[in-house]
């Protein structure tokens, strides 16, 4: 478990403050790190959701989920009272092509792919086998909600909807202590997905279509308001 906990805390602050610019190059090196820990540690493809029978189950749920997230963010916008939610100046000022590599690359093969190996991958399966389900649900989310300490940072002047927490100190320590609860019941929601269909694939469809759709409509909005 260390050395999983360490791979995380190197990777975070690289991806952070260290060396951003290498974020997707980092993400495949510690996600290849965690499965060497795992195969070390005796857990077995089944165990992290990744066997054959896994694999198959999992397509099954990408596409309902996909579907789902997707159906579910245009009902959002839709609607007034949650559409601020989509005004993030992040991916508003992307170009196409910045916004396609961050859809098609950076997500899936940077953040969902070392998320789901680290959280609902290897954390998950090294807790459960030691302590059970129940324990492995909660201390695989309570890190998830901690490991996006550091990138909440700032979340206040890039999202309108963060930005209803305060300025000043409020509105530094305000948002990141929302991120860090939101993202740790997300993190609950993604291990009973990844107990449920019993493959790692299912919670990585749903996070890289939260994620993806995500940026791609917040992308949109303001130009198809002839904002850009």
């Amino acid at each position: 478990m260390f050395c999983v906990l360490a791979v995380l805390v190197g990777a975070n602050l690289l991806n952070n403050l260290l060396a951003p610019g290498a974020y997707v190059p980092t993400c495949v090196v510690a996600a290849a790190a965690l499965l060497l820990i795992a195969r070390w540690d005796g857990l077995t493809r089944a165990d992290l959701g990744l066997d054959t029978d896994a694999l198959r189950r999992g397509l099954w749920w990408a596409s309902v989920l996909v579907g789902a997230v997707l159906a579910v963010l245009l009902v959002g916008l839709a609607l007034p009272a949650t559409r601020e939610a989509f005004e993030d100046d992040r991916a508003a000022g992307l170009t196409l092509g910045q916004l396609l590599w961050r859809v098609l690359i950076r997500v899936p093969v940077g953040t969902v792919l070392l998320e789901e190996v680290a959280f609902r991958g290897v954390l998950w399966a090294m807790v459960r086998r030691r302590r059970g389900t129940a324990w492995a649900t909660a201390v695989s989310s309570l890190l998830f909600g901690l490991w996006h300490v550091l990138p909440s940072r700032g979340l206040s002047r890039a999202n309108a909807a963060a930005a209803v927490l305060g300025t000043g100190p409020a509105g530094s320590v305000l948002p990141v202590a929302a991120a860090v609860v939101a993202t740790t019941a997300a993190g609950v929601v993604l291990c009973e997905l990844r107990r449920r269909s019993g493959s790692l694939l299912a919670p990585a469809a749903l996070h890289w279509a939260v994620n993806g759709f995500g940026y791609v409509l917040a992308w949109a909005v303001p130009r198809s308001r002839g904002e850009d």
